[in-house]
């Protein structure tokens, strides 16, 4: 039985496609939504598809990286909210170690993996080769200030959703898009009417042109 609840991600499956790390130009972390699996976001690699990039996408225990809506208070949803983050940052942090930079590292998530993504790049601010959150915004209740340390250096960051999301409040995108902007990523942010709660290929053609300018 788990116990210990802050490593509640920790060791993990994390399911790998694509080029192997050591030999890769690139590499993407796909981060999966509530109820979803690490195999399900990594389908997407078949979408967005390049020879010389590897994709990993790490598996959260239960299917969900935390219990509650991420327009609450972060406190509701600790201590699964720190060992998802963690989770990601391990992750990136082995990404590095087999050679393959920051700046050449996508962070994309969708739903609660866009939310746990964006969390992590405004808690870990720095150049990246990009950040994709496919309807998600950043985690807090409403007022909340995203007051971390760091620059993401002109990184690219992009935020696709629906404005009527069930899930996501449109002004949480906007929030978000801009608090992403002020810590210094290159932000584009895209509306979709009628998209619902799913991925578009406007979003897809997006993240391949990025991928495209990594591996030039």
């Amino acid at each position: 039985m788990q116990t210990d609840l802050t490593s509640f991600h920790q060791g993990q499956q994390v399911l790998a496609a694509g080029k192997p790390l050591k030999e890769a130009k690139a590499a993407m972390i796909m981060v999966h939504g509530r109820g979803a699996t690490a195999a399900s976001i990594l389908g997407l690699a078949q979408d967005i598809a390049h020879p010389d990039f590897a994709y990993l996408a790490p598996q959260a225990n239960g299917n969900s990286w935390y219990p509650y809506p991420f327009i609450q208070p972060i406190a509701n949803n600790e201590p699964y909210l720190s060992s998802a983050l963690r989770a990601v940052g391990d992750l990136a942090a082995y990404v590095v170690e087999q050679g393959v930079p920051h700046e050449k590292l996508i962070l994309l998530g969708f739903s609660q993996g866009a939310c746990l993504t964006l969390e992590f790049a405004a808690r870990n601010s720095r150049r990246y080769g990009g950040v994709i959150a496919l309807s998600g915004g950043l985690i807090g209740e409403p007022g909340t200030q995203w007051n971390y340390p760091g620059s993401l250096a002109e990184t690219p960051v992009f935020l696709g959703c629906d404005p009527r999301d069930f899930h996501i409040p449109e002004s949480r995108i906007h929030e978000s898009a801009e608090e992403m902007a002020r810590r210094g990523g290159t932000v584009t942010k895209r509306l979709y009417p009628n998209l619902g709660h799913t991925v578009n290929d406007d979003e897809l053609q997006f993240v391949r042109a990025l991928m495209a300018t990594l591996t030039a």
